[in-house]
């Protein structure tokens, strides 16, 4: 399988997925992560200062915008500031259970921190409650911050074999104790810790970030999450920040002065393209019978309850 130039940036298809059409797509895109700051920083499990990679920034509203599409905008962006966002507890767990009903089938995500398998999908071994892989640099990523929590864990002696095997699929220096050392510890809350500052860092802060200052509620958080999970915030054609950019050709965000539904809309159908265009992303139902069952509802908040289904499967939260 290709890498892009940066491994980091490509995402992935859904564990549920790849095993349903193993046998038809033998090699499959993994869970990659997104761009690789070049200092790890600390931040906290419940989310914490979203620093936006540069594939996410925004331009700013065109100084010729007329007084009225400003003042849209500020209406939009003052409506939108009296919402609950993303960061609130409740709804960022919301958010977790909704990506895990699409990756594991199972609204218990606290419960993928111990998963590991190499899927055979071309990127070495997927684990963890975000799909950290081996041969895409998150898990080095994952691992490093978790060394610098706690040295000498468990996983700290796999840090020089990860970095050969960054970019690769391969398992050299892993096997053959390397998932039963990842499952002691992720019975370890300081690693558990390690996957949630990781998750927030590469994905739920920039993607949250970005919807805020496209004066997006909830809804349009979640999308930005779920979609930066699964196609990286790199630059490459199916990446968020290609899929974004995308959605704007056809509508504004609110911060543009744009209508919130019309956009989000045009930002899914975006998103179903860039699924479409790798094979192990053709089941688009996490877009269809679940982001755009709220969409049509008109739950731009994501306030619950909420029922929706993945690859024909129902899911229910209260």
């Amino acid at each position: 399988m290709s890498f892009s130039p940066n491994p980091r940036s490509g995402r992935r298809a859904p564990r549920l997925l790849l095993a349903s059409a193993a046998v038809a797509v033998p090699a499959l895109i993994a869970p990659a992560g997104a761009g690789h700051a070049a200092t790890l920083s600390p931040a906290s499990s419940a989310a914490g200062p979203a620093v936006a990679p540069a594939a996410l920034s925004v331009s700013s509203a065109s100084s010729a915008s007329s007084a009225s599409s400003a003042f849209s905008a500020s209406s939009a962006s003052s409506a939108f500031s009296a919402a609950v966002d993303l960061t609130d507890p409740r709804k960022k767990d919301i958010a977790m259970q909704l990506v895990s009903s699409a990756e594991n089938s199972s609204l218990d995500w606290k419960a993928q921190y111990k998963y590991i398998e190499d899927i055979k999908d071309g990127r070495g071994y997927t684990a963890g409650i975000i799909g950290f892989c081996s041969g895409t640099g998150d898990m080095l990523d994952l691992v490093e911050r978790y060394t610098q929590l706690k040295p000498g864990n468990v996983l700290a002696k796999y840090l020089p074999a990860l970095r050969k095997v960054d970019g690769t699929a391969s398992h050299n220096g892993l096997d053959p104790n390397y998932t039963k050392d990842w499952a002691t510890a992720a019975k370890d809350t300081v690693f558990q810790q390690a996957q949630n500052e990781e998750r927030d860092r590469v994905y739920f802060n920039p993607a949250v970030s970005q919807a805020k200052k496209d004066g997006l509620r909830a809804l349009g958080q979640f999308a930005y999450y779920d979609a930066i999970v699964m196609h990286g915030g790199g630059t490459d054609p199916q990446s968020f920040g290609a899929i974004r950019k995308n959605a704007l050709k056809k509508a504004k965000p609110p911060a543009q002065g744009g209508d919130e539904t019309k956009y989000l809309h045009a930002f899914l159908d975006a998103r179903k393209v860039a699924m479409k265009a790798e094979e192990a992303h053709e089941d688009t139902s996490r877009v269809d019978t679940a982001q755009r069952v709220f969409l049509n509802n008109g739950n731009l908040d994501l306030n619950t309850p909420l029922s929706w289904k993945v690859y024909g499967d129902p899911f229910k939260i209260s």
